[in-house]
């Protein structure tokens, strides 16, 4: 597939976490199982995530993402803070 085009999962989550987290500067969800949907590696770089600790953000995210982790295999996350 074209680099430029996401698949149904990866657009689909993109859009839960932009309405999950409004103030994110940076969103991208990579679908890393081959295209089938199982696995994903998710980077967003989000306001909310300002003074709290790793372990809290990645809560946040798979909080925001409750429903579509059951059907997935597994998920990389990585967030951060804009920088000052």
């Amino acid at each position: 597939r074209s680099f430029a085009s996401q698949t149904d999962g990866e657009s689909r989550l993109a859009r839960v976490l932009r309405e999950k987290f409004p103030r994110a500067s940076a969103i991208k969800v990579v679908d890393i199982s081959g295209g089938c949907g199982a696995m994903y590696e998710i980077h967003i770089e989000s306001e909310e995530f300002r003074e709290k600790r790793t372990v809290q953000q990645h809560q946040m995210v798979n909080q925001a993402l409750s429903e579509e982790i059951k059907h997935m295999h597994g998920l990389r996350i990585f967030t951060s803070a804009p920088k000052a």
